[in-house]
């Protein structure tokens, strides 16, 4: 059985990470969305909250399912049995980071090998942070986040941070 993960710390999950999930997941026969605690990034929505987002907008995708980490990528997939993980690029600035990371990845388990799916092209100018803001200043996500999960993120923000400036950005 093939095991992947597609490790992140989807804060939140735009339309991006879910066609890269949808695409890649077709050539595992599990495939694990890993969302990363992640302290040092300090999220905006809690592990819990993201955990749920990626469970509402994966629910109908067979052989997806989505857990939380709080270690080591390489010891994560050690503890599932993944050999794989998927990771997506949108840019070339992308590639550099993903790029070194999967070497010391591979440098602690030479069992595990990175795999890079490009980007769908409607998708690369789309990113967590700028959703974020975009939010945050009461500009329209729509087509930038699952549409599952789009009034909730607007609501959860709302909660968040009060009234949200409308015609901000």
């Amino acid at each position: 059985m093939t095991v992947a993960i597609c490790p992140g710390t989807f804060d939140p999950i735009t339309c991006g990470h879910l066609d890269v999930i949808s695409r890649a997941r077709r050539y595992f026969d599990r495939f694990i969305v890993a969302v990363a605690a992640n302290p040092y990034k300090r999220p905006l929505f809690t592990l819990e909250e993201r955990v749920d987002m990626l469970r509402k907008v994966t629910a109908e995708m067979e052989n997806v399912e989505v857990a939380s980490f709080d270690n080591l990528l390489v010891d994560f997939a050690r503890e599932v049995g993944a050999t794989a993980i998927v990771k997506g690029l949108r840019a070339i600035s992308d590639f550099e980071y993903e790029f070194q990371m999967a070497q010391i990845n591979q440098a602690m388990d030479e069992n595990v090998e990175t795999f890079f799916v490009m980007a769908n092209p409607e998708y690369t100018f789309i990113s967590s942070s700028a959703v974020r803001e975009v939010a945050c200043y009461g500009g329209s996500i729509t087509g930038l986040v699952p549409e599952e999960i789009e009034g909730e993120l607007t609501d959860m923000i709302a909660r968040k941070f009060g009234t949200l400036r409308k015609g901000a950005v």
